[in-house]
């Protein structure tokens, strides 16, 4: 098929997410992908620096994680898990339960990011009624905060402004300001002090009320890359568990090494009582996800009667696919290769985020996170609705660079496999489209 007839199908039939289809320019047929490399129909190459809405965390066609599947679909490729079990999903739940923070033992399968959130904010309330404390039924999330498009994730990201048209049907959540903080910022003691105020109002009122906190530790990811610091995450998590709350970390986007160690709870050494694990989790290659609880939550399940049970479940549930894709994916993560590009990767944002900072007075709020480095470009807008977002998303792509801005946000994401020049490059797109800006606006 020729990629205009591609297209053409596509326009005619397909439906894409986050897209405002009567504006938006013709989608990019892609045909193959290697490393971080994307190919087109036609050929081109384009460098994926934000592996594809983070999920590709060693690039594409790793083949190691492509063997793995293929081996697994000879032998099973499905198998209902209510009173099945089998080898690829009890050993991947048991490695991870080794190398999250001590306590986080028992892990539930489901779809994707936004189901993770959704059986995390589930078992929340049910563990409180098996507890015999009903009443609580409300949440806590942070201004700015994304979990997901399903109704219970839309509420815990109530404060993201995405979902206005739903907002009537939401369950009760309270919001806290965000102590949002980038390198050099002067104002952050004092930003997270009135969040912490604002907790100590919410306390007061709600604590009895309030089943657990929803947070994405250290980084809200389409919230534009907003970054706290992890002694304030501590304070934070402190005050919730001495209120009798829940802590529930939502790390679909910040797990699997993107803030520096292997999970952004391990980065900020604290321990949730629930957890939210996605994207990297098979490195792309498959939807799945998983949510780990204490044994503490675990056991008020647990009775004579089915009415304490969790009843929530999936026709994929555990598909041994996505747990051989995600075995593989982490003997890769666990390697100490990998350690070592992930420091490269934040040497190369440090240096790069350094020079942007001086060259142009447009760009600010420099920020960095492990793997994550991220800029604001100012005084056109901010926001998704800033057109500025379209400009700088329509030159990447024209320059061969797969980043596609937050609004006025531009970060780099990129799998774990780029090379130091790889790296280098993508800033220098980013130098480029900001003369290019200057030029035009």
């Amino acid at each position: 098929m020729t990629p205009s007839r591609l297209v053409a199908l596509d326009r005619a039939h397909v439906w894409h997410p986050f897209t405002q289809e009567a504006t938006a320019p013709d989608p990019i047929p892609i045909s193959s992908a290697k490393g971080i490399s994307l190919f087109t129909e036609e050929g081109e190459e384009i460098l994926d620096l934000i592996s594809s809405w983070w999920v590709n965390i060693h690039g594409h066609a790793h083949p190691k994680v492509a063997g793995a599947i293929a081996a697994q679909a000879h032998k099973l490729e499905h198998v209902i898990f209510a009173g099945f079990t089998h080898a690829p999903a009890v050993e991947i739940t048991a490695r991870l339960a080794a190398v999250l923070p001590g306590g986080l033992e028992r892990g539930f399968f489901s779809d994707n990011g936004s189901t993770a959130v959704e059986v995390a904010m589930k078992l929340a309330i049910q563990y409180w009624r098996n507890k015999g404390e009903p009443e609580r039924t409300r949440f806590l999330s942070m201004q700015g905060g994304y979990h997901g498009d399903t109704f219970g994730a839309m509420s815990a990201g109530v404060g993201s402004g995405f979902f206005t048209p739903f907002e009537d049907l939401f369950f009760a959540v309270d919001t806290l300001p965000y102590p949002e903080t980038f390198i050099g910022d002067a104002k952050v003691e004092a930003k997270e002090a009135d969040c912490l105020a604002a907790l100590d109002r919410h306390l007061n009122d709600q604590a009895a009320h309030t089943a657990a906190l929803v947070i994405e530790p250290l980084v809200q990811g389409a919230g534009g890359m907003r970054m706290l610091r992890a002694p304030f995450l501590r304070q934070l998590v402190t005050k919730i568990r001495d209120a009798g709350i829940l802590v529930i970390f939502d790390e679909v986007m910040t797990g699997f090494g993107r803030t520096g160690g292997l999970f952004a709870s391990l980065t900020a050494e604290v321990t949730p009582d629930l957890i939210c694990l996605s994207k990297g989790l098979t490195a792309g290659y498959l939807p799945m996800s998983m949510t780990f609880c204490t044994d503490d939550i675990y056991q008020s399940f647990l009775s004579d009667s089915f009415d304490t049970a969790f009843l929530h479940g999936h026709s994929f549930t555990a598909n041994p696919l996505g747990c051989a894709a995600a075995l593989a994916s982490l003997d890769l993560l666990t390697d100490p290769q990998c350690a070592k590009n992930r420091a490269m990767i934040e040497a190369g944002h440090r240096k790069a985020l350094e020079a942007l900072a001086d060259d142009f007075p447009e760009l600010a709020r420099p920020r960095l996170r492990g793997t994550i480095g991220a800029i604001d470009y100012t005084g056109a807008g901010s926001g998704y609705g800033a057109a500025v977002g379209a400009h700088l998303k329509s030159f990447f792509w024209n320059n061969g660079v797969l980043i596609r801005p937050l609004g006025n946000v531009i970060y780099i994401m990129p799998p774990y496999c780029i090379t130091e020049e790889q790296l280098a490059l993508g800033w220098e797109k980013v130098v480029q489209a900001c003369r290019a800006l200057k030029r035009d606006l």
